[in-house]
């Protein structure tokens, strides 16, 4: 895959700039500037923590897990592939390493023992905050730019960009 290597400036287009096409109409009622404002935003929110992962042998996924088991511990298997659309087999792969390798405990249910419940260790709790401290570090970043008040603009952006009908969406979104 060929990467595209634009000047720091150019990834960040201005706003009376047309991305959407080549002759600067922009007549086709994308957005295309914030679209890709959004891709460049997420690559470099995950760009960090993906060379922290990689260097474990990890991807986003394991991430993802490591995040959600930490941020709700009890987690059950079936609520996790509920938040993260992902197949079983996907998460089964990535769940086998990360007990393995000693980040997620799994234990029985105290009603029903054949449901397994999600937990991090010290270990998987250590990984989670450090990854989480440099997102929380580009945020705040990002948000020390902007007017006071933007926190709360910025998250209802975007929550409105969660589908709510979505399995796994925060039970605090409306549809």
């Amino acid at each position: 895959m060929a990467a595209i290597n634009f000047p720091r400036d150019a990834a960040r287009p201005s706003a009376d700039s047309a991305v959407s096409r080549p002759d600067g109409d922009g007549g086709d009622g994308l957005d295309l500037e914030l679209i890709e404002l959004l891709f460049f935003a997420y690559r470099d929110f995950v760009g960090e923590a993906d060379h922290i992962l990689e260097a474990i042998g990890y991807g986003r996924a394991h991430h993802r897990v490591v995040y959600f088991v930490t941020r709700h511990p009890g987690l059950r298997v079936s609520d996790l592939l509920d938040i993260l659309q992902i197949t079983k087999q996907s998460l089964g792969r990535v769940l086998k390493q990360l007990v393995d390798d000693g980040y997620i405990e799994q234990r029985p249910g105290p009603v029903d023992r054949r449901e397994r419940l999600l937990y991090a260790s010290e270990k998987g709790e250590r990984l989670a905050y450090d990854l989480s401290a440099r997102q929380h570090a580009r945020i705040e970043r990002a948000l020390a730019t902007l007017p006071s008040g933007a926190r709360a603009v910025v998250r209802d952006f975007l929550g409105n960009m969660i589908d709510a009908r979505a399995p796994g969406a925060p039970a605090d979104r409306e549809g």
